[in-house]
């Protein structure tokens, strides 16, 4: 009985604090929401006052703007109004420039016809004017016009005179000493030896008992030299030497190298001589192959095709007017380079030009074509500067001058050949040079005697002074220098000389 009431007891208790704990919960629940209504209310409140302020702050920032944009507004009303009123003035303006320039052609128009009436007036009078002229003076106005320049000229020639030879010799004379100065420096900073070559070479022998060798029986030997070699040998009587004759300097000394061999060597026969000539024709080729590197080095120039050295190296066979081509060019180099340095022009390309001006002489009689032509194809075949053919193609004024260089090339040219002693011609040519110069001066009227000085690089003509003005002389001089230019042949340049002496003779008794 107890334990029932003791689990009675106990089911009360429980259902006790289990209602107890029910209402102890609801206390919470009630105390909790009235603490979150509480919240909520003063987030309300907060968020009220806060949306207040942004509107107030709004509503503030939205009056300065507006305020702002009526500033702006009226701002650009402002300029608006000046901009029409400058507008309104300048349409005022260019209405009373456009009526002003309307006045103006207007009155030109009428200035124009009063003009052109004023020049027909005038044309009329001229024209009456000179019919009366024309009948008092019997002459017609080209007749009139043309007595009048006579007489003005022959007026003033002395002072033209004057005043031509006063700038005349001034310009010549600082013209002549600034060339004389490059000229004669480029001259004495090179001073180099002349050797002539003929046409026929010595060759020695060590004795007369060879001479017979050479020959062979019946001349079976010297036939068949001559043959393959393209000489001429002269076996006289000349003790201890044998002359080999040809036009051809790269024959010449083949023939000559081969038969030095065939002596040295003892055994002299057809079929020898055609093996020892093929053997000299080798070691010719290898010689114009370093005479040709060897002109290139000592000129300074580099870059050159192999194949224009080989061409070059040629010259050094090769004589015009006894004078060595090769040596020639090597000269014209260092000559031009110079000049060059002196007028302040390309000294590469004027050294290279002069180098190869007589380019095509080593080949003159294998192509067709002057040697300027064939220089210049070659050059241009292997691939050489256009600045150097420019330079080269001008030495004996086939092509115009293009460059300064070109210029140089012809001066270096003109220095070489002209020395003393440089070139070789014979007597017949020398006279009949002289003589075809004197002959050209006298062709002109007025000349009473011409000679030719300097071997033919000076002519000097007098004139009769009753015939030929001193303007007259001057237009003489130009006139013999161009008929010279045209119709002969010369190297470097001939100075024409006009001398125009008046004497007046007086006897006093």
């Amino acid at each position: 009985m107890s334990l029932k009431l003791v689990a009675l007891f106990l089911a009360i208790a429980g259902v006790v604090g289990v209602a107890i704990g029910y209402y102890l919960r609801l206390i919470i629940s009630l105390g909790k929401k009235g603490s979150m209504e509480l919240e909520i209310k003063e987030m309300l409140l907060a968020a009220k006052e806060e949306a207040k302020k942004i509107t107030a702050d709004a509503e503030a920032k939205t009056g300065q703007i507006a305020e702002q944009a009526r500033k702006e507004i009226r701002e650009k009303e402002e300029k608006n109004r000046q901009a029409e009123e400058r507008l309104v003035k300048r349409e005022d303006l260019i209405d009373k420039r456009q009526s002003d320039l309307d006045k103006e052609v207007e009155l030109i128009k009428m200035r124009v016809v009063e003009i052109k009436a004023i020049r027909e007036k005038a044309d009329k009078l001229e024209e009456d004017r000179k019919k009366e002229l024309e009948k008092i003076s019997k002459l017609s106005a080209e007749e009139a016009k043309g007595q009048l320049i006579k007489l003005i000229e022959k007026q003033s020639e002395e002072d033209f005179l004057v005043l031509m030879n006063k700038l005349e010799t001034h310009g010549e004379e600082m013209l002549q000493r600034k060339a004389q100065d490059i000229l004669s420096t480029s001259i004495q900073r090179l001073a180099s030896s002349v050797s002539q070559d003929v046409m026929s070479t010595i060759v020695e022998i060590p004795s007369d008992d060879v001479k017979g060798k050479i020959i062979g029986k019946e001349g079976r030997n010297i036939k068949a030299f001559e043959r393959i070699t393209g000489v001429e040998v002269m076996v006289d009587d000349t003790p201890g030497a044998i002359t080999i004759s040809s036009f051809d300097p790269v024959r010449r000394h083949v023939a000559r190298l081969a038969l030095l061999e065939l002596i040295k060597d003892g055994r002299i026969q057809p079929a020898k001589i055609e093996q020892v000539v093929e053997k000299a024709k080798q070691d010719i080729n290898k010689t114009i192959k370093e005479k040709g590197e060897a002109a290139a080095y000592e000129c300074g120039i580099i870059g050159l095709d192999p194949r224009i050295l080989l061409i070059l190296g040629r010259l050094h066979f090769r004589t015009s007017f006894g004078q060595n081509v090769l040596q020639h060019s090597i000269e014209m180099a260092h000559i031009a380079g110079m000049i060059a340095e002196e007028l302040g022009a390309n000294v590469q390309v004027a050294k290279a030009g002069a180098l190869l001006h007589d380019l095509g002489k080593a080949l003159d009689h294998e192509v067709a074509g002057t040697h300027v032509e064939i220089g210049r194809r070659i050059l241009q075949k292997f691939g050489a500067s256009e600045d150097i053919v420019k330079a080269m193609q001008s030495h004996h004024e086939e092509y115009p001058y293009e460059t300064v260089e070109s210029r140089i090339v012809q001066t270096a040219d003109a220095i070489s050949g002209a020395r003393p002693g440089a070139r070789r011609d014979n007597i017949e040519n020398y006279l009949k040079r002289l003589g075809d110069l004197e002959a050209t001066a006298n062709s002109f009227p007025g000349i009473e005697k011409s000679y030719a000085l300097q071997a033919g690089r000076e002519i000097r003509v007098f004139v009769k002074p009753d015939v030929i003005t001193d303007v007259e002389a001057k237009e003489l001089a130009r006139n013999i220098a161009v008929k010279i230019e045209k119709d002969l042949k010369y190297p470097g340049e001939i100075k024409v000389i006009v001398i125009r002496e008046t004497r007046t003779m007086e006897f006093a008794r």
